[in-house]
């Protein structure tokens, strides 16, 4: 078979009712897309209107939030979705995928979108940078809300102590510790391990769908943009090496605290990746924590029930900053 071209970075710059602009913070150039609002409401100053930062997870890019971008333009909120360090049509740096870099990225984009803090929701790998922004920037952050995303403890710990989550999330996160052969995988026939893994961890019905298949092809081609399977890999990677490291002791020493600011919870009652026992973990670090059940989702909540999912972030996004949830 003949090896397919790479595609652009540019081909992540899907039209829409968003507009793309490139932003710099922590010295790297970010891709991010901006919900449009309407002419009254373009009117204000967007620093005026509170800020939603939205970040994806492992082998997906900023398209994955288009619903929650829509949805939460519409209801009043400044939408931003971002292509994470290394992925879509970001930076592609050949380091900083650690804990620290990562969530001194999503610090220098609130600031550099004008705003003195955020609501930031992440996906997966996405909401391990949430966990770590509130930790580590406090001050910048008003909320965090994530979507199959337990604390790094809680999921460290889910995984040793459980077996039915080890033998669901282990094999796949030691396999991408292996130098190359993963790259190849995600990339190979088009990108089909990138389809195979949405369709192996997202919930049946969703599985069947035209949705799913777009998503799919989505995200099969922008794996395959150059640098990005490297870079989604380096992220895990990191993960495993630094537990043998002292920046990797460090940071897990610093995580190991509680965070005061509101959290969300959404878990996709299928979910075969991310199980809610490892959810219920993570009250210990989150104390004004709320978990929301999401039933026929699998992993992609936000992707296979988006009107549930954006409806509850509207409404976690009216919370008022420092207030728990309940």
């Amino acid at each position: 078979m003949a090896r397919l071209s790479q595609p652009d970075p540019s081909t992540v710059r899907i039209d829409g009712p968003w507009v793309h602009r490139d932003i710099h913070a922590n010295g790297i150039r970010f891709h991010i897309v901006e919900g449009t609002r309407s002419d009254a409401e373009a009117s204000r100053n967007s620093s005026d209107v509170p800020l939603v930062l939205l970040l994806h997870g492992f082998a997906d890019f900023w398209w994955s939030w288009r619903h929650q971008l829509t949805g939460l333009t519409d209801a009043g909120f400044r939408a931003v979705a971002v292509d994470l360090r290394g992925y879509g049509d970001s930076d592609k740096p050949p380091r900083g995928y650690d804990g620290w870099t990562l969530a001194g990225d999503i610090a220098g984009l609130i600031r550099a979108l004008g705003h003195t803090d955020a609501m930031i929701v992440g996906h997966a790998d996405g909401g391990l940078v949430c966990w770590a922004t509130a930790v580590l920037h406090p001050r910048l952050v008003r909320s965090i809300a994530l979507v199959s995303s337990p604390h790094p403890i809680a999921l460290k710990r889910g995984v040793l102590r459980d077996k039915p989550q080890r033998s669901a999330w282990l094999p796949s996160f030691l396999h991408h510790q292996i130098p190359r052969w993963p790259e190849r995988r995600l990339t190979r026939d088009g990108g089909f391990e990138v389809e195979r893994l949405l369709r192996l961890r997202a919930g049946p019905a969703f599985a069947r769908t035209t949705e799913f298949t777009a998503a799919a092809q989505r995200m099969r081609s922008a794996i395959r943009i150059a640098g990005v399977a490297h870079s989604a890999l380096e992220y895990q990677r990191w993960s495993f090496r630094s537990q043998w490291r002292p920046d990797g002791r460090r940071f897990m020493a610093i995580m190991n605290r509680p965070i005061q600011v509101p959290v969300l919870q959404i878990h996709g009652d299928l979910d075969p990746y991310i199980l809610v026992g490892t959810l219920g973990r993570c009250r210990q670090w989150a104390p004004h924590r709320e978990l929301l059940t999401v039933p026929s989702a699998g992993h992609f909540a936000h992707q296979e029930r988006p009107d549930v999912v954006t409806a509850e972030l509207v409404r976690f996004a009216e919370v008022p900053a420092g207030r728990p949830t309940g």
